[in-house]
């Protein structure tokens, strides 16, 4: 049997792997359940990888995805979105003031509960930044798989419990994706300029590292131009579908190489962590809740402790602010990025953690 050539077995892979997104995308619809696209598509694709398939979302095709998801959060930008942006600081204050008390939190439980070392605790307890704790669990050591795991597992939970959450509550109802704005030839001019210029953001924001800059770049493209009404296209709904299903496929695709067993073998940490940091979280929403005019679904979303990316995907499939959803994000990664950069650092040079 001849083997399989490496590019060949890419494409076969991400196939199979958008497949399973889309059929967990339709399914989780036709059962009327909020946020069903990403929902769905995390699931099946996270069942599939821990069942042994090899899961995979390339890189080029999930920054493609995140210019798409950014240009349709920038859609249902309007000069009355940004009124509310001089009642922002306070709740950014409080934002950080949770971030800080999630991770102490978080870390105490894992470390006094499951027996992690200190440095693994810590960057277990990262509400966020998963891309700076996994390197930083490689360069400087600590538990690498479990981080992961407990990391990966805080997503998978967020992406299915917030949206089902807020529903059973009447906070938002399930609905599809659905941009303000025309999709069809008659702005098929407009449609072109949206796409460029959201692109050259979306490139820029990048190359000066700004966080999330694919996505929050193309965010910024996008709702300056439907802010200031230059523009009133959107892109078609099935573009915008693709994409949500694909990153969610990104995010169930980090499940790969992990076995049930191993699974199994961290699940308490990970949903330990997972409810100490949403209980410190909840107190701090219900606190911005009775301060400020911000809608409940909105608040939950920005204080929740989830990555950058996947929570702007849920703001996108729940209709949320994404300029109010986006800004706390954005202040989470800074408070987060710094402490936990340089908590680990110290860390390590005094305690130095156990190599696994």
């Amino acid at each position: 049997m001849r083997p399989i050539l490496p590019q060949r077995r890419v494409l076969i892979e991400t196939a199979e792997t958008l497949a399973i997104a889309l059929a967990g995308g339709v399914s989780f619809f036709l059962l009327n359940l909020p946020a069903a696209l990403v929902s769905g598509s995390v699931v099946f694709v996270a069942a599939a990888a821990l069942l042994g398939r090899p899961m995979r979302v390339p890189l080029p095709v999930a920054r493609v995805c995140y210019v798409i998801v950014g240009i349709l959060l920038g859609t249902v930008v309007t000069p009355e979105t940004l009124h509310g942006v001089a009642a922002w600081p306070g709740s950014i204050l409080l934002l950080m003031v949770c971030s800080l008390a999630m991770m102490g939190a978080t870390m105490a439980y894992l470390r006094i509960v499951h027996r992690w070392d200190l440095f693994s605790a810590l960057l277990g307890s990262s509400p966020g930044a998963m891309a700076q704790v996994i390197s930083l669990s490689t360069e400087l050591g600590g538990d690498l798989r479990a981080i992961a795991i407990v990391q990966t597992v805080r997503v998978l939970l967020l992406v299915l419990g917030l949206p089902n959450g807020l529903a059973l509550f009447g906070f938002v109802v399930p609905a599809l994706t659905a941009p303000r704005g025309e999709a069809d030839l008659a702005v098929l001019g407009q449609m072109i300029v949206l796409v460029a210029v959201a692109t050259v953001f979306a490139i820029i924001f990048a190359r000066i590292r700004f966080p999330g800059g694919l996505l929050f770049g193309a965010m910024a493209g996008s709702g300056l131009l439907h802010g200031t009404e230059l523009v009133e296209a959107a892109l078609p709904w099935w573009i915008g579908s693709a994409s949500v299903i694909s990153l969610g496929a990104l995010v169930g695709s980090r499940f790969a190489n992990t076995s049930l067993r191993m699974l199994a073998g961290y699940l308490g940490a990970a949903l330990g962590s997972f409810a100490v940091a949403m209980s410190v979280a909840t107190i701090f929403i219900l606190i911005v809740a009775h301060y400020f005019p911000f809608s409940i679904a909105n608040i939950v979303i920005a204080f929740s402790p989830g990555a950058q990316d996947t929570m702007m995907v849920l703001a996108l499939a729940l209709h949320l602010d994404p300029v109010y959803v986006g800004a706390h994000h954005l202040a989470r990664f800074l408070v987060v990025t710094i402490t936990v950069g340089m908590a680990a650092r110290r860390l390590a040079e005094k305690y130095p953690p156990p190599q696994k």
